[in-house]
């Protein structure tokens, strides 16, 4: 963390930002589900805000390869560390789950795993697979890592067909050597634009709050654009704990409005733009405009 984050004033959590917990069966019961299974999930993983709205809605988004990340950004919870290989049966696993909380759409995570030659490609094909075997009406959307950019690998994944590619570019490239140093904004550029090219439906999103101006923001949304992209989700970064960056700014919800407005203007047809939107929040929206 930077001198200036670790001097910067501490800023109150706007009343918009504000959730309430809620505590009924549904939650507890999905919580026990997944635990039971030996899951992960994105949203206790990440400490997601949303987390008890979904789980009380019997929806959760799917973490496969593990718990550990070979990676460690700025802004993300999941811990870097020892990794184990990917688990065979985590792939069915992740299916009995999805039929068992009777899900409509599946959106499929993971950790990055760049000590593997496919960077888990092949587990996401069969994760893919396994669900759509068990759920043959079901939608499949996966937010994937970058695979280091290897188009074999990112091939691998579209053969199983998702009906959503996600991969989220997160901050503009200009902080990227702070936020996210082991990534290349390029590469993910290029991941969505060969997504595209291959006549998916491709989604990418960024957080606000991290360093960024309304203007970097907007030219993150014109270089989604011009990749292909059909779906970019905008949301407010919260900080996970006092050892992550601290929040430079809590974007009011107006602006949000503002840059799904100028998406929509740029030709990108599903924006979903506000302060508790995270890339898999609600995702099943676009899928339900679709049809």
């Amino acid at each position: 963390m930077s001198a200036q984050e670790n001097s910067a004033p501490f800023l109150r959590i706007p009343p918009w930002l504000r959730t309430r917990i809620p505590c009924n069966r549904t939650y507890t019961a999905t919580r026990e589900l997944i635990g039971d299974l030996n899951l992960h999930t994105v949203c206790q993983s990440a400490k997601c805000p949303n987390m008890f709205e979904c789980f009380s809605s019997r929806t959760a988004t799917f973490l496969i390869l593990g718990g550990t990340c070979t990676r460690n950004c700025a802004f993300c919870n999941i811990e870097p560390g020892d990794v184990l290989p990917p688990d065979a049966g985590e792939p069915q696993r992740v299916a009995l789950a999805a039929a068992r909380l009777e899900l409509k759409h599946v959106v499929i995570t993971s950790v990055t795993r760049d000590d593997l030659p496919d960077g888990g490609a092949a587990h996401f094909a069969a994760t893919i697979q396994a669900v759509r075997s068990r759920l043959p009406r079901c939608t499949v959307e996966v937010l994937i890592p970058d695979f280091q950019g290897d188009a074999a690998a990112l091939q691998t994944v579209l053969q199983a067909c998702p009906d959503v590619l996600n991969h989220n570019v997160e901050t503009p490239p200009a902080h990227y050597s702070r936020i996210r140093p082991q990534a290349d904004y390029s590469q993910s550029l290029e991941l969505l634009r060969r997504a595209r090219a291959a006549g998916f439906t491709v989604k990418s999103g960024l957080m606000t709050g991290l360093g960024e101006t309304d203007a970097e923001v907007l030219g993150v949304i014109d270089d989604l654009c011009a990749t292909g992209c059909n779906i970019v989700t905008v949301g407010q970064y919260m900080r996970p704990s006092r050892s992550h960056p601290a929040v430079q700014r809590y974007v009011h919800p107006d602006m949000f409005e503002e840059y799904a407005a100028y998406g929509r203007a740029r030709g990108i047809p599903h924006m979903f733009c506000a302060p508790l939107v995270r890339s898999s929040y609600n995702a099943s929206m676009f899928v339900q405009e679709k049809n």
